[in-house]
């Protein structure tokens, strides 16, 4: 029987089910326990139908967008002729159970209405710590999966409303935060609990069969969206590159590559020509690298479609086996964050060859990640602090300061939580002078963060990058400021590497300082309105300095004002140098006004 689908229930429909995963979102934001959750926001729910496909997803990570999938089909395939009402599967495993890395967890609900399987909802959460070599369970130094902590295939957390307790038991003790690891997995057990209810109230409302019936019809709606968002774009193929530094103290550097092939109202996306799997945790298991790019092409097409499958019908994602974006088992990727931000930056790029007015300049490149830890008393302290962000400029306007990556959506931890609940002390936090990339629309600011230790002793790990490889500007637009990593003791100040292949030790009093990258430029600096740069500099965005030597602007007397006849003058001169003249001189600014050693700039 066909059974008539009008456009108003199924807006109903969406926007339903977008509430309900929403609710969980807020559900499992109140009730965590560790900082990374609660405060970074480092996690995701879903709502799936029948079938295991997503319907739905709360507003928290994109970069999360296209992970569910590999784990519902992994437990559609293997599980389903087992589901009972009240049971509750877990998983991390990024080889067996479809996963990301171990830190994240996901946890997975089936509902049941009129004696059948209606729907299931999801959550995925970065725990604290899972066990492993590091705290903080994301060691760069790791060479196999098996060093980074509890492996956990898709197994049964509950069993018919009968908890797993030898399970639970097994991850406590294996984790150096187990109040925070136990505090979070409950957290995410209430979301779903609450995902339940709302979803129940759904499928009563409609029956299950119609339910289905319009879930159906939201696949095939979004996937009409996106196939004709898709024919709008030029036929043909994109190539992209880009790099990641290096990983450990002597880094070499990993190459990326892309092909965006548009034929049609379809996409194909091609890594052929990546860097191979390297012997370090920054290794990006396949669900991460779809998940890259469903995010990337739902950023490019311009369009608000609903997050279901139906949306990645038009996608297909080539990836060779034993490349850094698809691994063989037992690769280490705990740290593989800092290669899905690439991912997107390396997509970013090709799509900005599609619909350029659509795309700005590259940000600063992901988060970084500061973790240090320590004992006190026989227990372990720990904060894993991701330091973001900064969007490029785009064609109608300034990057934005202070936001996260768009594959991100998280929030930088606030100061008074981290030095209430930890020995140490926040220093310096705030915007960089001088940083971003120079433009007619300039790139956001960079950010830095430092951390003085006020116990006797801890470790230090660092996640960072673009410090030789700057993030993109676009249309003349120069390159974003790069990232530094400054280490200060009472025997001086040196430069670590972007990822440390070690734990650097700290001593008390020792300050670790992060900068970091700053995002592109977009159009000619040359072509900035004056006044603008004025304004800029009275916010103290940059310095009257960076005014007049990368801009061309000239500004004089008190209050200050600009000085039309020697801007026309500077600007020229600017004009006929290159766009590697004027990166030298924005970067030769930005360290003297960041009193940053010329040699680490030249370096």
């Amino acid at each position: 029987m066909t059974i008539a689908i009008d456009s108003a229930s199924l807006e109903i429909v969406k926007n339903a089910l977008s509430s309900i995963a929403d609710e969980m979102a807020l559900v499992l934001l109140r009730t965590a326990y560790s900082p990374i959750v609660r405060d970074s926001m480092d996690f995701s729910t879903a709502v799936f139908d029948s079938q295991g496909r997503t319907i739905a997803q709360g507003l928290t990570l994109a970069i999360h967008l296209g992970a569910f999938p590999d784990a519902m089909r992994k437990l559609m395939r293997e599980e389903i002729a087992s589901l009972a009402p009240g049971d509750m599967f877990i998983m991390n495993d990024p080889y067996v159970g479809g996963g990301m890395h171990l830190p994240d967890v996901y946890v997975i609900l089936p509902i049941f209405a009129e004696g059948r399987l209606a729907a299931f909802v999801g959550t995925i959460v970065h725990h604290a710590d899972i066990g492993g070599m590091a705290p903080g369970s994301m060691a760069l130094a790791a060479t196999e999966v098996f060093q980074e902590g509890v492996r956990i295939p898709l197994v049964k957390l509950y069993r018919a409303g009968v908890q797993n307790a030898d399970l639970v038991a097994l991850l406590a003790l294996n984790s150096r935060m187990p109040t925070q690891l136990l505090g979070d997995l409950r957290a995410q057990e209430s979301a779903c609990r609450a995902g339940e209810k709302g979803m129940a109230r759904l499928v009563e409302k409609y029956g299950v069969t119609q339910f289905n019936h319009y879930v159906e019809a939201l696949h095939d709606y979004a996937e009409r969206l996106t196939r004709s968002a898709i024919e709008a774009m030029p036929d043909g193929d994109y190539v992209q590159t880009d790099y990641i530094d290096g990983l450990g103290d002597k880094p070499a550097v990993i190459n990326f590559q892309v092909k965006v092939s548009v034929r049609g109202s379809a996409i194909t996306i091609d890594w052929n020509g990546t860097s191979p799997q390297v012997q370090g945790a920054i290794n990006c298991p396949i669900a991460t690298t779809n998940s890259v790019a469903f995010a990337a092409v739902r950023s490019a097409i311009g369009v608000d479609v609903p997050n279901c499958d139906g949306f990645s019908r038009v996608l297909t994602v080539k990836a060779q086996e034993g490349s850094i974006v698809h691994p063989f088992a037992p690769a280490a990727c705990a740290a593989r964050g800092v290669l899905a931000y690439r991912l997107f930056d390396v997509l970013h790029g090709a799509f900005a060859q599609i619909v350029p007015d659509r795309m700005p300049a590259l940000g600063e490149g992901g988060p970084s990640v500061v973790s240090i830890s320590g004992q006190s008393a026989g227990k372990t302290w720990l904060i894993t602090d991701g330091v973001l962000g900064s969007w490029g400029g785009k064609r109608l306007g300034d990057g934005v300061d202070g936001i996260s990556s768009p594959l991100g959506n998280m929030t930088n931890q606030p100061v008074e939580l981290i030095e209430a609940r930890l020995p140490l002390k926040i220093t310096r936090y705030g915007f960089v002078e001088d940083s971003g990339g120079a433009g007619e629309h300039r790139g956001g600011m960079a950010i830095v963060r430092e951390y003085e230790l006020l116990a006797d002793g801890a470790g230090l790990g660092l996640r960072s990058d673009r410090r030789s490889h700057l993030p993109m500007g676009l249309e003349g637009g120069l390159p974003g400021s790069p990232s530094f990593n400054v280490l200060v003791t009472s025997e001086g100040t040196r430069l670590l590497p972007t990822m440390p292949s070690g734990i650097t030790p700290m001593r008390r009093g020792d300050r670790i300082r992060h900068i970091a990258a700053g995002a592109g430029g977009y159009g000619d600096a040359t072509r900035r309105d004056p006044a603008a740069v004025l304004e800029d500099v009275l916010d103290q965005r940059i310095s009257i300095g960076y005014a007049l030597e990368v801009y061309g602007v000239a500004l004089v007397g008190t209050p200050l004002r600009v000085d039309p006849e020697k801007t026309r003058q500077c600007r020229a001169k600017l004009l006929a140098q290159s766009k590697d003249e004027r990166l030298a001189t924005q970067l030769r600014v930005f360290a003297y006004s960041n009193k940053i050693p010329q040699q680490w700039i030249q370096a």
